[in-house]
């Protein structure tokens, strides 16, 4: 609807390649312009292969989103390697080539003298900042995109390409199973979805817009109709040794912190993780 042409990225496999297409076909009912690529994100020829799609069909490449994913939870205690690895692989590997892929092009444009128009936009989920406990593979694939994308957004902006992560609340193919699948339900009697998927597009539109161009290394929470903007991490307490300019010793430590870790305090949940729902 807003004239973008959209090359779509989903693995070789029956049900994904039939999704894709489906996608696709929507696209240009809508009047759009949109082709598929079949292959893994995380793969180095692959993910260069969808660069060069895009390159071939359009001309040129102006926003990359990356938002592939797929959940294999289980607590840390139960992981597998595989389990560990092949999640972390598929959200921070294949967020990682695409964006080094994305990013290089733009720069070796720049330097080209060409004009850039560039638009990287993450995924990643409030798993990454409060901890998932069935979901460690997750939550760390997560933390590590936010970080990445930060990092990339430092680096580009002399460029004038942004960068930025959305953390969506929606009921996708990940959230329509396991213990919070009913909360994404939408509602029995009807009426307005808070996690239809539909509501985190017009962000993604929007962050992809001219009108965007300041907004870069900035990490949004997106549902229903609420756009919400994470802060920047802070020190929220800090302590002085009071013995001076020295190393902390074990007792000062324990007399110190022991005021603060007081009967009133409530362990991991009245820390940096979220409170139980």
């Amino acid at each position: 609807k807003q004239g973008v042409h959209v090359v779509i990225n989903d693995i070789d496999l029956p049900d994904a390649k039939e999704a894709a297409e489906a996608t696709v076909a929507e696209i240009k009912g809508f009047g759009g312009e949109a082709v598929a690529v079949y292959g893994d994100c995380a793969d180095s020829n692959d993910a260069s292969n969808l660069m060069k799609t895009a390159l071939d069909t359009y001309g040129d490449l102006n926003i990359m989103v990356n938002n592939a994913g797929f959940c294999r939870d289980k607590t840390i205690f139960a992981m597998s390697d595989e389990e560990f690895d092949s999640v972390v692989r598929v959200h921070l590997r294949g967020h990682f080539v695409n964006m080094r892929n994305a990013t290089a092009y733009w720069r070796e444009k720049a330097k080209q003298g060409g004009e850039v128009y560039g638009r990287l936009i993450s995924t990643a989920s409030e798993a990454a900042i409060y901890g998932s406990a069935g979901q460690p593979n997750y939550a760390a694939a997560k933390a590590g995109i936010i970080a990445m994308t930060m990092g990339a957004a430092q680096l580009v902006i002399k460029y004038g390409i942004t960068c930025n992560v959305i953390m969506p609340r929606a009921l996708t193919d990940m959230t329509a199973g396991g213990a919070t699948a009913e909360l994404f339900q939408p509602p029995a009697e009807g009426g307005f979805h808070a996690f239809d998927p539909a509501n985190v597009a017009p962000l993604v539109g929007y962050l992809s817009s001219p009108e965007a161009g300041k907004i870069s290394g900035e990490v949004f929470v997106v549902w229903g109709n609420q756009v919400q903007i994470l802060q920047r991490p802070t020190l929220t307490d800090a302590f002085v040794n009071p013995q001076g300019e020295k190393k902390w010793e074990m007792d000062d430590l324990h007399s110190t912190l022991a005021s603060h870790y007081n009967d009133d305090y409530v362990s991991v949940w009245g820390g940096y993780t979220v409170p139980p729902m």
